[in-house]
């Protein structure tokens, strides 16, 4: 069968404006390159921040979205591990495998990839998307798979484990803290647990997204509208959190992880940050705390997957609403106010 000439996608058309339009089928540009239709899709926080000016980068025309699941429609004459018809991940960093930060696993900063899906080239909410270096940026999806529950491992899986849990360096007995009960916090509560902490507190202002993080395994809740998150969590530990992890993107609860975490903690942050915060390092120095940031190298997505698939980790608990593709506009609207609609992620299907 042959691809049609366009197809409908999600463009981003200037800060607040998006539209659901026709537009080319992408084409192979590179031997490298696969065309994938997409069967089922979601919406990022960050394709939020994009839809409110917050990443200049992206220009108008782009298609947004980095996450997804499909199936291999055409490959470059380079692409040896896959072929038409293969029903792929598809990863939201794109790896070239070659380059020096792709050799020290490094992805989410290969100088031919990194996270360029819906930033620096057209991305994945549309029913075809051009993935280049296929055999790096791209996972084989074991047969008999729950294709939803496999979209939470493009991106927030790995962030929240990767960002969060490996780098905060959750250890056996800990106390960990998440700041944001959104998707990626609560994939950094899923996969918190393969480290058996003591003890996982999750805070939140949302009343609903804690009662789903007391589902997932948050032992204590806190809803920082309604009590002083700081004093709560210190009122309740001896002198803080062995690990704090945020996953918001806000100078507040920055500043609730600085002052709840313990000597010798960690602090993790995993949001995306738009604006400056305030670094206590004058409190932070003398407690030999460590802070780390980063972007997602997705270099754990194996094991995740084999996870995923023997079933200790179901992410599809995660999915809250499910739309088809023509409901696209629909879904942000749900997705972009997410407390009233009680939304955590949703899925968009192509059949």
């Amino acid at each position: 069968m042959t691809s049609p000439a366009t197809m409908k996608a999600l463009v981003y058309v200037g800060p607040g404006q998006k539209t659901w339009d026709a537009v080319p089928v992408p084409t192979i540009s590179q031997p490298t390159d696969a065309i994938i239709r997409i069967v089922k899709t979601t919406i990022c926080g960050t394709d939020l921040h994009i839809l409110k000016g917050d990443v200049p980068a992206v220009t108008s025309g782009r298609i947004l979205g980095h996450e997804g699941v499909g199936i291999v429609e055409e490959t470059g004459n380079a692409v040896s591990n896959f072929k038409k018809g293969d029903r792929v991940l598809i990863s939201c960093i794109t790896s070239c495998g070659k380059c020096e930060y792709c050799k020290k696993q490094m992805y989410s900063h290969c100088e031919d990839g990194g996270w360029i899906l819906g930033h620096l080239i057209d991305g994945t909410q549309a029913e075809y998307v051009r993935i280049p270096h296929a055999d790096n940026s791209l996972y084989p999806i074991p047969a008999g798979s729950d294709e939803e529950a496999l979209v939470m491992l493009s991106d927030i899986l790995p962030t929240g484990f990767e960002i969060g849990v490996l780098y905060g360096a959750v250890k056996p007995g800990d106390i960990v803290a998440i700041v944001g009960a959104g998707p990626v916090g609560m994939a950094a509560l899923l996969t918190a647990q393969f480290y058996s902490p003591a003890k996982i507190i999750m805070i939140d202002m949302d009343d609903g997204r804690l009662e789903m993080a007391k589902k997932f395994g948050a032992t204590e809740v806190i809803n920082s509208a309604r009590v002083d998150a700081v004093q709560a969590v210190l009122g309740q530990t001896k002198d803080g959190v062995d690990v704090a992890i945020e996953a918001v993107g806000v100078p507040p609860t920055f500043d609730i992880c600085q002052n709840i975490v313990r000597p010798g903690g960690h602090l993790a942050n995993v949001g995306v940050h738009g604006t400056s915060v305030d670094l206590e390092i004058q409190k932070l120095w003398i407690q030999n705390i460590t802070i780390t940031t980063g972007l997602v190298n997705t270099n754990t997505t194996p094991m995740l997957l084999k996870t995923v698939a023997s079933g200790k980790l179901q992410p599809e608990n995660l999915i809250t609403h499910r739309f088809g593709f023509e409901q696209f506009l629909q879904a942000y609207e749900v997705f972009g106010n997410a407390a009233k609609e009680k939304a955590l992620k949703v899925i968009i299907s192509s059949d």
